[in-house]
C-alpha cells in the first residue's frame, strides 16, 4: 500500500513538472513552439536575407615567371602550365633566339583568355627595351622582336650632406632611383659645379643640394637618370643655382643671372674627387716634420686621368726632386698650375705644348716623396702659392644674350617652381613630377 502511495505522488510531480515546461514554452505564430523551428531558422528573430551570386568577370588571365640561371626556356613555360604542343610550337617561332645569349633572369610573360586556355601570346624580355613578342594566329605561332619604348617622367631630389655626396645622394634618391642610377647622378651634379664648387673639398656637414633630373623607365623596370634639368646646392656662405638652358649655341647651364657656369678654371685636376690633405701647415708623412703644405693632395688610384684645369701651355713636363714626376702649366693673367708624384703624362704632352681646359694631360702616381697613390696639386699666382680653393674661384661665365634673356627667365622660373612646389612624396613613372626626400 506505502509503495502504491509513493509511486503515485512521483507521477503526479512529473506531471505537473512537464506541464510547467510545456506552459513556459513560446509559441510561435502559426502554433508551433520555438523548439520545432526549422534547424535553419533558430537564433533569428527574422527570415535572413537571400544570397546573391555575383558573376565573375572573365578577363585575360597573365602568368609572369624568371628564367633561371641554365634553365631552359622550354621549362620556365613548362612551369607555368603550356602544354609539350605548345612548347614545341613556340621554340619554334623563337628559333631565331641564340638560346646561349638568352640572359638569367629574363622575365617570360604569358597571356591566355582564359585561365584554362591555351596561351595567346608570350612576351620574353630580352633586356631593358628590347623584347621578343610571340602570338598565336589559329595552330601556329609566330613571333618578331620589338623595341620597347623608355617612359620618361621628371623627379626632384633633396638632400642634406652629412659625410659626402655620395652618401647623401644614395640616402635621399632611395626608392627612386636604384643605385647605379644614383652614383650617374651624383657624378652629374658634381660636374655640373665643378667651375663653382670642388665636390671633394668644399662640401661641408649641413650643405644641402636640391636635384630636378629627367628619368627614364623601361617596361622591363630598369631606370637610368637622363638630363639633369635644375639644381641648387645651398652652402654656409653661398646658394648656387644651374638652369640648363638651349641658346642657339646649344644647351648649357647658366646660374641665378644668366652666367655660364663655365669659367676660366675647374675647381678639381681629377674627375673622381677625394681629398686626403688640405692647404696649410702639415707633419710631412715622409721627413716627419712640420712644414707648410703649399697644395692639395687628392687620393687616387694610381692611373687615374689628371686633367689640366684651364687652358694654358706647358711649361715642364719631367722629374723634380721631391715631386716626383712633375707637370706645370702656364696660364692666363700669371696663373701657373702644378701636379707632382705623377706617373707619367699624356701622349703629346712636353714643354711648349698647348693644352685646354678639361685635357687629359696625366697620370696619377707615386713618384717622388710619396707614400701611396696620389695627386699633389699648387696654384702659383704671380708666383706666390695660393690655396688653390679660393684662387680659382672665378665666377665669372660668357652671360646669355641679350636677346634670349627672357627665355631664360621663364624657364627658369618654370624649373624652380618644379625643383619648389611639389609636395614630398614619391611617384613613380607616368606622373608629372615626383619628389624624394
Amino acid at each position: 500500500m506505502r509503495v502504491r502511495r509513493a509511486r503515485a505522488v512521483t507521477y503526479g510531480v512529473v506531471i505537473l513538472l512537464a506541464g510547467a515546461v510545456i506552459r513556459a514554452t513560446p509559441r510561435l505564430p502559426d502554433g508551433r513552439s520555438s523548439s520545432e523551428r526549422p534547424a535553419a531558422l533558430r537564433g533569428t528573430t527574422a527570415p535572413t536575407a537571400p544570397i546573391t551570386h555575383r558573376p565573375v568577370i572573365v578577363g585575360p588571365s597573365l602568368h609572369e615567371d624568371t628564367l633561371a640561371r641554365g634553365e631552359s626556356l622550354g621549362a620556365v613555360l613548362a612551369r607555368g602550365g603550356v602544354s609539350e604542343v605548345v612548347v614545341r610550337e613556340v621554340m619554334r617561332a623563337a628559333s631565331q633566339l641564340d638560346p646561349r645569349r638568352i640572359p638569367a633572369g629574363m622575365r617570360v610573360v604569358t597571356r591566355a583568355e582564359h585561365p584554362d586556355s591555351t596561351p595567346s601570346e608570350i612576351v620574353l624580355y630580352l633586356s631593358a627595351d628590347r623584347l621578343m613578342r610571340l602570338r598565336r594566329s589559329g595552330p601556329s605561332w609566330g613571333g618578331r622582336e620589338e623595341r620597347a619604348p623608355w617612359r620618361t617622367d621628371t623627379v626632384a631630389v633633396e638632400g642634406t650632406v652629412h659625410s659626402s655626396l655620395y652618401a647623401a645622394m644614395h640616402e635621399a634618391a632611395r626608392g627612386v632611383l636604384p643605385a647605379s642610377a644614383r652614383q650617374q647622378l651624383t657624378w652629374t651634379l658634381a660636374d655640373v659645379f665643378e667651375y663653382r664648387v670642388d665636390m671633394g673639398r668644399d662640401l661641408q656637414p649641413g650643405d644641402r643640394f636640391r636635384v630636378l633630373v629627367e628619368r627614364a623607365v623601361s617596361p622591363a623596370g630598369s631606370v637610368r637618370v637622363g638630363r639633369l634639368l635644375a639644381a641648387t646646392l645651398q652652402q654656409s656662405d653661398a646658394t648656387h643655382e644651374a638652369i640648363r638652358f638651349e641658346s642657339r649655341g646649344g644647351a648649357s647651364y647658366y646660374d641665378a643671372n644668366g652666367k655660364s657656369l663655365r669659367a676660366a678654371f675647374l675647381r678639381a685636376p681629377l674627375e673622381f674627387r677625394r681629398v686626403s690633405s688640405t692647404f696649410g701647415l702639415r707633419r710631412h708623412p715622409i721627413l716627419g716634420i712640420l712644414r707648410a703644405h703649399k697644395g692639395t693632395d687628392y687620393a687616387a688610384s694610381s692611373g687615374t686621368p689628371v686633367r689640366a684645369i684651364g687652358d694654358g701651355v706647358v711649361q715642364r713636363a719631367g722629374w723634380s726632386g721631391g715631386y716626383g714626376n712633375v707637370l706645370e702649366i702656364r696660364h692666363p693673367n700669371g696663373y701657373v698650375t702644378r701636379y707632382g708624384h705623377l706617373r707619367g703624362f699624356a701622349r703629346g704632352v712636353r714643354a711648349g705644348a698647348r693644352v685646354s681646359i678639361g685635357q687629359k694631360v696625366a697620370f696619377v702616381g707615386t713618384t717622388g716623396l710619396s707614400t701611396a697613390p696620389h695627386l699633389h696639386f699648387e696654384v702659383l699666382v704671380g708666383g706666390v702659392h695660393r690655396d688653390p680653393r679660393s684662387a680659382l674661384r672665378d665666377k665669372t661665365g660668357f652671360p646669355i644674350p641679350a636677346s634670349q634673356r627672357d627665355a631664360f627667365a621663364a624657364a627658369r622660373s618654370r624649373l624652380l617652381a618644379a625643383l619648389d612646389g611639389h609636395a614630398p612624396s614619391v611617384a613613380m613613372a607616368g606622373t608629372p613630377f615626383a619628389r624624394a626626400n
